[in-house]
């Protein structure tokens, strides 16, 4: 059997290879527009969600994916598994492998499923982790492509990062690197994001730029993207944040620095009056809607990838 094919970072697939699943994305959204749901990619082959964090968007569209590819979606919530009982790792994926054709997976430490696709003989696909979001940022990159001229484009389109550096500013970074357009950051002091996520992109694209204030980040960009000041896990320093993150809201007057025709994107869910204004989200600039409806399409085109048909 040849090697599985993981998504676990936004490094995991080649420039080609995010460009081919981008165009495939497109074909498969307008595909359903005209009323075709049903694939046969899986054969009616199951593939197994786990879940440690709260979902919406990524545990609808996938399994809105599985189903529409003709799959049988399998969702646990990690608290039942025997994994978070002491089980290794090793013993999880192994006996998961016999049974499903794919590993989704929602979960805070990104070294476990590391560690879990280390053992699999089945494709494992990261939904998020503290580290990392590769699917959201993936729909983000077709939301953009279909409001700035394609896929080829990107490379010259600036990109805009307002706010905390954690999992979705990292993969922004890798994206950078990956496809080479510019990425313009402003985060607060002290919430930069990975130090070596940072430098290694920042190596292999000299057109990231970490910018002092908000206005210089906005300023010019084609897409402005940003998320709540307080990502899962980090409910309890909310208040510290919202005092550290004050000047970081991205509201009319900052989409007003932004080229002509810029495009907000916010991966949601979103606390409009904090990170964002209402008046941005509900805005013709805004793409929020289609960047959410894009993750269905991108995980289609995704799975159909990693996993082969029979």
């Amino acid at each position: 059997m040849p090697e599985p094919r993981h998504f676990i970072t936004f490094r995991d697939m080649s420039l080609d290879e995010h460009k081919l699943l981008l165009r495939r994305s497109a074909e498969l959204k307008a595909e359903r527009a005209a009323g075709n749901y049903r694939l046969d990619h899986l054969g009616g082959r199951p593939v197994i969600m786990m879940f440690s964090k709260n979902s919406t968007r990524t545990r609808v569209s996938f399994e809105c994916a599985i189903n529409e590819l003709g799959g049988h979606a399998i969702v646990i919530n990690m608290g039942d598994s025997q994994w978070t009982r002491g089980e290794p790792l090793s013993h999880t994926s192994r006996v998961l492998s016999r049974y499903v054709s794919g590993i989704v997976i929602r979960h805070t430490k990104e070294a476990e499923l590391v560690e879990l696709a280390k053992w699999s003989s089945v494709p494992v696909v990261n939904a998020l982790t503290d580290e990392r979001h590769p699917c959201q940022v993936l729909g983000d990159l077709l939301t953009a492509a279909e409001r700035l001229g394609g896929v080829d484009a990107l490379a010259s389109r600036t990109f805009c990062w307002i706010g905390d550096g954690a999992n979705m500013l990292n993969t922004w970074l890798e994206a950078a690197a990956i496809f080479g357009f510019p990425l313009k950051l402003a985060c607060p002091e002290g919430y930069l994001p990975d130090r070596a996520i940072l430098d290694r992109a920042i190596s292999e694209n000299s057109r990231i730029r970490i910018c002092k204030t908000v206005s210089e980040a906005a300023e010019g960009a084609d897409v402005v993207t940003t998320d709540v000041f307080a990502s899962m896990g980090f409910e309890a320093e909310k208040e510290k944040r919202l005092k550290d993150f004050k000047g970081f809201r991205v509201d009319s007057a900052l989409m007003g620095l932004a080229a002509p025709g810029a495009v907000f994107l916010h991966c949601l869910p979103a606390h409009p009056g904090e990170e964002v204004t209402d008046e941005v989200i509900e805005s013709p600039a805004s793409a929020v809607w289609d960047e959410a409806e894009n993750r269905l399409h991108v995980q289609k085109a995704l799975l159909e990838y990693v996993i082969p048909a029979l």
